[in-house]
């Protein structure tokens, strides 16, 4: 008696779930396999690795690496390039070329190439495909093809606690100062000062930070508010119902004054007819409290 067709279509579909399961789940490991830490460095000799730093699988062209100093806590995502030395198998002499402070986030597909030294400091983030290098090619000989000239090469420093957005180009000689912004796509080259923001092919700044005055011209959204220290995760569940609840209150009596007519008003402490809410979401998560708790 043949078998219902339901029946190889579903023993069909069940192989090609476990398939995939089995697939993903193998790619799983070989990523966490070959991924580059200082107690797994694979086929690469850094100068340093530092602790708790990561660099994804698969890297990018890696070369130069003896002349690598990578420091703790970096995460180097996928993809990301990373190299010393205009070509592999140079004797770049005794001091590091390339140098990543603790804490940088390289973005995928990133590429960094230091001909000659490149300093990245403290804390720098990186967006995705961000393009850093020391060299770049020269064309003073009309005659001949600018990729068969001579390039030029100048070093760049990178100054600490910078963040550098998606696709942005960082030329030779560049000198960015501290918590600098480049915004995506931006072309830089030249110095940047400490606390200011470029933007633009070539990259200008469009705004800088004054003691007195703060940030000119002023920032157009309010900072965020940092979720308070000892806040539980209960209690930040809480503040979330919390402020449906809220958001419900308020539709409750937007229909309310819709379908009578009036106006709703001194009921709360604030007179608009709700509660008053606490100055602000952290100051609500404070006195939230925690569900089990007596």
């Amino acid at each position: 008696m043949p078998m219902n067709k339901n029946v190889f279509s579903s023993m069909a579909a069940w192989r090609r779930r476990a398939v995939s399961r089995a697939v993903h789940g193998g790619a799983r490991w070989v990523r966490q396999a070959a991924a580059v830490t200082a107690e797994r460095p694979g086929p690469y000799r850094f100068r340093r690795i530092g602790h708790g730093t990561r660099l994804a699988y698969p890297q990018g062209t890696v070369f130069g690496d003896p002349w690598i100093e990578i420091g703790d806590h970096c995460i180097i995502a996928q993809d990301v390039t990373l190299t010393a030395g205009m070509m592999p198998d140079l004797d770049l002499g005794a001091e590091p070329i390339l140098t990543l402070g603790n804490g940088v986030v390289l973005g995928r597909g990133s590429h960094v190439i230091a001909d000659v030294r490149l300093t990245i400091g403290d804390d720098c983030f990186f967006g995705p495909g961000v393009y850093i290098t020391t060299t770049n090619h020269s064309y003073d000989d009309p005659e001949v093809p600018v990729g068969k000239q001579w390039p030029r090469a100048d070093p760049v420093t990178i100054g600490p606690g910078s963040w550098i957005g998606t696709g942005a180009v960082i030329l030779p000689g560049a000198r960015l100062g501290r918590n600098v912004v480049v915004a995506a796509g931006s072309v830089v080259r030249g110095e940047v000062p400490d606390h200011a923001v470029v933007a633009g092919a070539p990259a200008k700044v469009v705004r800088s930070w004054d003691p007195e005055a703060g940030w000119q011209p002023p920032l157009r959204t309010p900072a965020p508010v940092p979720i308070p220290e000892g806040v539980s995760p209960e209690q930040l569940l809480a503040l979330a119902e919390w402020q449906d609840a809220a958001v419900e209150t308020d539709r409750a009596g937007v229909d309310a004054m819709k379908t009578d007519g009036t106006e709703m008003g001194g009921t709360g402490a604030d007179g608009t007819g709700t509660a008053a809410a606490p100055r602000s979401s952290a100051d609500a998560a404070k006195n939230l409290p925690v569900r089990g708790a007596r």
